[in-house]
């Protein structure tokens, strides 16, 4: 057997598991190669400009060879795919035949993954399966719409029948209001406020 090929059939044999569990906006299987691509999944799903994304759903082929990207995004008037930078990663020829099939290709370097986001999006994403109750979500919205924006912690006071900090969570997690990930880790002080989009 090639190396080509077995590197193939590791590729459509190996599912692990890695954390946080929940996704947002995976469409289909869950399928990470590893804990990288896991993270590249977090930093998609607190993406505004990311609709959708699936693992592993484009193949492309060179003669006998394939090879099957980490993932394929539906993003705001852009389709592409999305692949780690790793030793044994795409092949050379992987980039030029996404292009041929319209498809942009992205190399991701794990070591330039944006470490405060990933933080706050892997911390928001272990409350992905939880909604917050309408009444929450309508007092949270009215108060925003009064005062502009709220403190994280002026914001978890208002919900009364969800677990605060998991109603506030898939909140921004389902775009009804946002935060800035980037700046610093989720605390008190962390500005919220109502997305208009």
């Amino acid at each position: 057997m090639s190396i080509s090929s077995s590197r193939g059939s590791a590729q459509s044999n190996s599912v692990e598991i890695f954390y946080p569990l929940s996704t947002v906006r995976c469409v289909g299987p869950v399928l990470f190669r590893d804990q990288v691509s896991r993270d590249i999944a977090c930093l998609l799903d607190v993406d505004d400009e990311v609709v959708s994304w699936s693992c592993r759903t484009v193949s492309l082929s060179n003669g006998s060879e394939t090879y099957r990207p980490d993932f394929t995004v539906e993003g705001i008037g852009r389709r592409f795919v999305i692949d780690a930078v790793r030793e044994d990663g795409a092949p050379a020829w992987a980039h030029a035949r996404a292009v041929d099939t319209g498809l942009m290709f992205e190399a991701v370097d794990p070591a330039k993954l944006p470490r405060i986001r990933l933080k706050n999006a892997k911390d928001l994403l272990r409350f992905a399966r939880h909604e917050a109750a309408l009444a929450d979500r309508i007092r949270l919205l009215a108060a925003l719409d009064e005062c502009s924006s709220l403190t994280v912690a002026e914001a978890l006071m208002v919900f009364r029948e969800t677990k605060p900090v998991a109603g506030l969570a898939s909140m921004v997690l389902q775009r009804f209001i946002s935060m800035d990930l980037d700046e610093r880790l989720i605390g008190p002080e962390t500005i919220v406020r109502r997305r208009r989009d």
